[in-house]
């Protein structure tokens, strides 16, 4: 029955993560030597303005590109339209889009019916004027129409500055100072959040590189979806002023890499009211991609506050925003209509006509045309087919998906958990396994180009976002290109050192 979600079955954690402790149990499988010769003499040959114009920019970029789902093995390629389901680049090649832009257009990429609307908004007002916006006010109402325990929205330029927000509004709302996040999760590039990034347990030594130990002195870690973990990490916080927020990616860290029980984000509210923290939902990728309600309509669960991102300008730049409760998002306002003192706020081109119009355009288009089903829909199919080779080949790979985010685990690089109390319990174990995850990201890497080299682009080689876009021919088509891929595939014993 159709619910207009695009989640048509919640799939187990626990057996999802059975079969990523087998995968990183077995050796790592990955291309075949002469495949990866294949692979590279692609690259070289059919993609050489890629590289020409891609190394030119190491010049004059650090490390060639300013976005990290840009960089891709043996390097990046540059992209020149973007049309659909399809991705062309600057020689000619066409790609079957399973990135998306990492999640925001699930209308498919340049829907030209939103695009339309733009550029007549272009044309008329241009893209930013630093004053008000009737878009403004029709996107915040839109948001409020299908989300409505989002009773207030404040947009923002980025996801990150948003979880910013979010945490200053907390802290201001409870007068606690700690905030506890999921291990794994990414909620954008702040000192305090940069912690616990890709693998849990890994705390501050994996990716917290020019930042002062203090920024992380109030950020806590606790494993993914591990109930007693968190209320354990709660009642220690209430020796220490208590916590101010939770903080979780409703279907599980980094999009459901680390997928959740169904109810458990019911328990991390009940545990939130329990201890007088707000919970936060970072719904930058399930936003208007799960549902028009989003996750929290999807679990029937009420946060506090509600972090937006991408989609929230329907693809288009400046994408971010803080939603949730009157009496704590009205705590962004200049102090008025509220007892509160303000959390500050800012963002000179947050809540520009292009990105809010834009945003309000194609949200009514994402209703009117059913898009989160239908992308779910595609990514069930896409998700059944790629089970259906991983059989065939008889190979480890763990296929599953959330709705329209389909992971495809092929190395198990990100597949390591090193969740703790005790930092030596955490820590030390992580750095002895350093080694093997490390080459487990190399394999990941060169199945991506493999992948890029049959004409398919995934982030990362391990998640694909489907969208509207994705006719059932096309998913065929995709699978039809998955299978030469995995008909390559063996237990590799090339060198992965880097």
């Amino acid at each position: 029955m159709s619910n207009g979600y695009a989640i048509s079955n919640w799939q187990d954690a626990k057996d999802i993560y059975a079969r990523l402790n087998n995968l990183t149990s077995q050796p790592i499988y990955c291309i075949s030597d002469d495949e990866l010769a294949r692979v590279l003499d692609h690259f070289e040959t059919k993609c050489a303005k890629s590289k020409e114009i891609t190394t030119e920019a190491k010049q004059y970029i650090p490390g060639g590109v300013q976005h990290n789902l840009a960089f891709n093995f043996p390097f990046p390629i540059c992209v020149t339209k973007a049309d659909g389901a399809y991705l062309y680049d600057r020689d000619g090649n066409q790609y079957i889009d399973f990135l998306q832009a990492g999640g925001p257009t699930i209308l498919g990429s340049n829907y030209k019916p939103v695009q339309e609307k733009v550029i007549k908004l272009i044309k008329e007002c241009g893209p930013v004027t630093g004053l008000f916006h009737e878009g403004e006010l029709l996107l915040a109402k839109e948001i409020n129409k299908h989300m409505p325990n989002v009773e207030m929205f404040r947009m923002l330029g980025s996801g990150t500055e948003s979880v910013m927000a979010a945490i200053r509004v907390a802290r201001n709302a409870t007068k606690a100072k700690r905030i506890i996040k999921v291990g794994g999760a990414y909620h954008g590039w702040s000192d305090q959040m940069v912690y616990g990034l890709k693998i849990p347990g890994s705390r501050s030594f994996l990716e917290s590189h020019g930042i002062p130990r203090s920024c992380y002195g109030t950020t806590d870690e606790v494993r993914p979806n591990d109930l007693d973990m968190l209320e354990s990490m709660l009642r220690i916080n209430m020796l220490k002023g208590g916590t101010a927020a939770v903080i979780v990616e409703p279907v599980g860290p980094e999009s459901g890499t680390r997928p959740i029980d169904f109810d458990y984000n019911k328990g991390v509210r009940r545990l939130c009211d329990k201890y007088g923290a707000l919970m936060i939902f970072d719904e930058v990728v399930t936003g208007f991609r799960v549902g028009l309600g989003g996750a929290q309509g999807y679990f029937g669960v009420v946060p506090d506050l509600t972090i937006f991102g991408k989609i929230v300008a329907g693809g288009y730049p400046a994408a971010g925003g803080v939603g949730g409760k009157k009496e704590y998002v009205s705590g962004m306002a200049a102090g008025v209509g509220t007892m509160m003192k303000r959390a500050y706020v800012g963002g000179t081109l947050a809540a520009n006509p292009l990105s809010s119009y834009a945003g309000y355009c194609a949200i009514q288009e994402i209703e009117k045309t059913n898009a989160c089903e239908k992308a779910g829909l595609a990514g069930d199919r896409l998700t059944r087919g790629l089970q259906e080779l991983v059989d065939r080949y008889a190979l480890p790979f763990v296929v599953y998906n959330q709705g329209s985010i389909v992971h495809l685990e092929c190395t198990g690089a990100m597949s390591y958990d090193f969740s703790s109390f005790n930092v030596l319990k955490s820590v030390v174990p992580m750095l002895k396994a350093k080694p093997e995850m490390l080459r487990r990201k190399v394999a990941m890497e060169q199945m991506g180009a493999a992948y890029m080299a049959h004409g398919l682009v995934t982030l990362a080689g391990s998640r694909l976002y489907t969208s509207l876009a994705d006719t059932d021919e096309i998913i065929d088509e995709a699978l039809n290109r998955f299978e030469d891929v995995f008909k390559t595939v063996t237990v590799c014993t090339r060198n992965l050192d880097k």
